[in-house]
């Protein structure tokens, strides 16, 4: 009887092991995809200045020059705070009338 006794209770600790690593595994892939949107996210916020930016680190890795990826990206960025600038009512229609002849 204590044979048998002895076994359920190491098949119930095995058992109890086998969850944490599976509760671990599953909080580690729950963090990484949060990363992962977190990062797509800033990607597509910064966009056009993140992809010049990168294009430059490529082409100086290559061997090529990066400085016209780098012009493109102060450009994006200049582009990018003209676009944040506080937009309301007031000026919700001057980019459609600047657009017309």
């Amino acid at each position: 009887m204590n044979a048998v006794k002895n076994d359920v209770i190491s098949i119930t600790i095995r058992n109890n092991s086998n969850r944490q690593r599976g509760q671990g595994m599953t909080e580690y892939i729950i963090i990484v995809a949060l990363i992962a949107v977190a990062a797509i996210a800033v990607y597509q916020f910064f966009g056009q200045t993140i992809r010049s930016q990168t294009s430059a680190i490529a082409n100086e890795v290559a061997g090529k020059t990066g400085a016209p990826a780098v012009a493109a990206a102060g450009t994006a960025a200049t582009a990018s705070d003209g676009e944040r600038a506080k937009k309301g009512l007031s000026n919700y229609a001057d980019g459609a009338t600047k657009a017309q002849p």
